[in-house]
């Protein structure tokens, strides 16, 4: 009985843990479109250069959040071994995707050895009708992608050369192998390796090496690329393998990141030798995490040891500390406003409206960040070209 009951109050108590950063992360995310971001959407029609200066800044604020609640309240704890990155470089990140969380996961290395403003993610366009997180993550401009490349294709080739265009550096995280590590996506893989007489793998899943090759070589003809991070994710414990699980407070004790830097003038030139470059980057993978799941469950075994961060400790712990105050009192405070001020409801009413009817009408933010863009600077979109 005794060990049932402690068995029921544990099950409660990691659920309310899940529960807790789950809506903190949402308010925080929903206050901080409305609050934060809505009244910066004017300035997307007068200079988009200074919206998406300000809005990379803003939206690196909330990102601070999920890295502070897991380790400061769960006790996550991250290691990064490999190659230094070098702080502000503009760089594709590419990654294994064990589980769902995986992009969250990497802001825990990322505030650390890089700058969170700087990054970008290409994710399923169904994320960006989610309230608050998908809002937020339109405004961040990331790539919303239909997982077709020949509807994905013009967007990329859109996106990307906004960024160079406005000369605003980033770090694009692509998931080239399209979806996590399942049985399902792994028997799919399996089945697509047989097909063509390649290695079967346990431990990743084939990659699609197109949308990683068009993007390099995009960023290279725009002069916006430094280098390419090669980085293999690892859970030595227990893996959190969808939200449900963080719902149900099954966070990871420790998440390994082993990274490799490729600068941009070591990569192929040919697209057919980057794809071939991808694929060996894979094959290595699976070899690499095949020896740290049977070994001792680190990345000892590379011969390559911490990486030193770029910040000091003391100074992630402060802006951690700080991010966990701010986003704690942010959301009440915003909920005292609405109820005390007709004008703050208004407002607040308004923004939600026009958030929704914006992604409906036009297809979300970031697209009319871009159209604002090519009118303002008489880049029309050429259809011709994209049409090739």
């Amino acid at each position: 009985y005794y060990m049932y009951n402690s068995e029921v109050e544990f099950g409660i108590m990691v659920s309310w843990r899940g529960i807790y950063f789950i809506l903190t992360l949402f308010w925080g995310s929903f206050f901080g479109s409305i609050f934060m971001l809505g009244p910066f959407l004017p300035l997307m029609f007068i200079n988009p250069s200074w919206y998406r200066w300000i809005n990379n800044r803003l939206v690196a604020t909330w990102l601070t959040l999920p890295v502070a609640l897991l380790e400061t309240m769960f006790g996550v704890k991250v290691i990064i071994t490999g190659d230094a990155f070098v702080p502000g470089e503009r760089s594709v990140i590419i990654m294994n995707h064990r589980t769902r969380m995986d992009w969250m996961f990497l802001w825990n290395c990322l505030m650390r050895y890089s700058y969170l403003r700087l990054e970008k993610i290409c994710l399923k366009a169904s994320l960006k009708s989610v309230p608050g997180f998908g809002w937020a993550m339109q405004a961040a401009a990331y790539i919303f992608i239909q997982r077709k490349w020949k509807d994905d294709k013009s967007h990329f080739e859109d996106m990307i050369d906004y960024f160079c265009n406005i000369h605003e550096p980033l770090q694009l995280l692509i998931f080239p192998e399209g979806t996590d590590l399942t049985e399902n996506s792994t028997a799919r893989s399996n089945e697509f390796a047989e097909k063509n007489g390649l290695q079967k793998y346990e431990y990743v899943l084939h990659p699609r090496t197109t949308g990683f090759t068009f993007v390099v070589d995009r960023l290279r003809e725009g002069k916006n690329l430094d280098a390419v991070h090669d980085i293999t994710v690892a859970y030595p414990h227990n893996i959190p393998q969808t939200e449900r699980h963080l719902l149900l407070g099954d966070f990871p004790k420790e998440i390994h990141f082993h990274v490799h830097r490729y600068p941009v003038a070591s990569l192929p030139a040919s697209k057919e030798d980057l794809q071939l470059w991808c694929h060996k980057r894979w094959e290595e993978k699976e070899a690499r995490l095949r020896s740290f799941y049977r070994g001792e469950k680190n990345f000892a075994f590379t011969g390559q040891t911490v990486i030193p961060p770029c910040k000091s400790e003391l100074r992630v712990l402060v802006v951690k500390w700080l991010s966990i105050l701010y986003w704690t009192l942010f959301s009440p405070a915003m909920c005292l406003l609405i109820y005390f001020y007709s004008l703050a409801r208004w407002y607040f009413i308004i923004i939600i409206v026009i958030l929704v009817l914006q992604e409906r009408l036009f297809g979300g933010l970031e697209l009319i960040e871009l159209a604002c863009y090519r009118f303002l600077h008489k880049q029309p979109h050429l259809n011709a070209k994209k049409n090739e």
